[in-house]
């Protein structure tokens, strides 16, 4: 059940922040949180990840893109019925991985891009401006390779 709870509270948090973004802030706003370091910096990204294949014609991008939410969103649930019901840490990332990429399919079908604000960067050396959703994929496919590496060590140790 925390499986899809931690789905569910991504969503909702990726979406209620993204709302306040769009109503409280202009398209390219950046408002400094920590002066150098972190803004929230409101802007639309057509792409994937870094903005990946976003010059690719809105009527090629947006399908790929929401065909692509909806198989992982599918093969996540299907992955982790089948075969993680009893790892807390495995279910709990991919509860992390599916809220993130349901919350961003949520933008895409709504506005055929992604809302993205937060915006960490070293003074003028920026990553790209990325969302709730995005960092829940990012903590979630990291603690998913750290349950891998723990199983991993339990697997080797027992030989």
């Amino acid at each position: 059940m925390s499986f899809y709870l931690i789905a569910l509270a991504v969503v909702l948090t990726d979406q209620i922040t993204k709302a306040m973004t769009i109503r409280f802030m202009r398209l390219g706003q950046s408002i400094p949180i920590i002066p150098g370091y972190f803004d929230l910096t409101f802007v639309l990204n057509p792409g994937a990840a870094f903005s990946l294949f976003a010059t690719l014609p809105e009527g090629i991008r947006n399908p790929f893109f929401i065909g692509i939410s909806v198989t992982a969103a599918i093969l996540i649930i299907v992955y982790r019925f089948r075969y993680l019901r009893q790892h807390r840490l495995a279910s709990a990332s991919l509860g992390l991985i599916l809220g993130g990429a349901v919350g961003n399919l949520i933008d895409r079908v709504r506005f055929g891009v992604v809302v993205d604000f937060l915006d960490a960067h070293l003074h003028q050396y920026h990553w790209p401006v990325f969302n709730v959703a995005d960092s829940a994929i990012s903590v979630g496919v990291t603690l998913m390779l750290l349950d891998m590496v723990l199983e991993w060590r339990k697997e080797k140790g027992s030989h």
